[in-house]
């Protein structure tokens, strides 16, 4: 700012120096200082318009970091409802096959692959493979056996049943 300051008043002085009639110098200098002021006029306008164009951003920012942080929010409690539940234990109905003792026992699935029975203090080993074929004993199934099963003795008693009849 310094350096423009000095500028100006060497300026000043050349102009000052240059013109030797008094009116002449009067009228040109009385423009040069309104001239001067119509720039730091257009200046201070310019400052103006900035700072309302950086207020606007300022609180469009603070509107964004606010949309962003309830998003946040939102996507927190999401996971935490996706992910809390993989922590939970369960609780399984689990009849001993050493002493036919039936228990109840909170389990992890993801963690837990025995439990012990309260009872024989036996070891139960769990088998979380769904995969695997069943071997028609078991109560409940997502292999629908029972299901089958029931329906080939239906079949069979029909065709049983219509072998009488001929």
């Amino acid at each position: 700012m310094s350096n423009l300051k000095n500028r100006y008043q060497e300026i000043f002085e050349e102009l000052e120096n240059y013109i030797q009639d008094e009116k002449e110098k009067e009228f040109v200098m009385s423009k040069f200082q309104e001239l001067s002021i119509m720039f730091m006029d257009v200046i201070d306008r310019l400052t103006y318009i900035t700072d309302l164009r950086i207020q606007d951003v300022e609180e469009k920012q603070k509107e964004m970091e606010e949309k962003i942080c309830n998003v946040q929010n939102a996507v927190n409690g999401i996971e935490s409802d996706i992910y809390e539940d993989t922590e939970e234990a369960f609780e399984f109905e689990i009849v001993c096959p050493y002493c036919n003792n039936e228990f109840s026992a909170d389990i992890d699935c993801n963690m837990n692959t025995e439990v012990e029975c309260p009872e024989c203090h036996n070891v139960i080993e769990l088998d979380w493979n769904e995969d695997e074929e069943c071997e028609h004993d078991c109560s409940c199934c997502s292999h629908d056996c029972m299901e089958e099963e029931i329906e080939n003795k239906k079949q069979n008693k029909q065709e049983d049943n219509n072998q009488d009849d001929m």
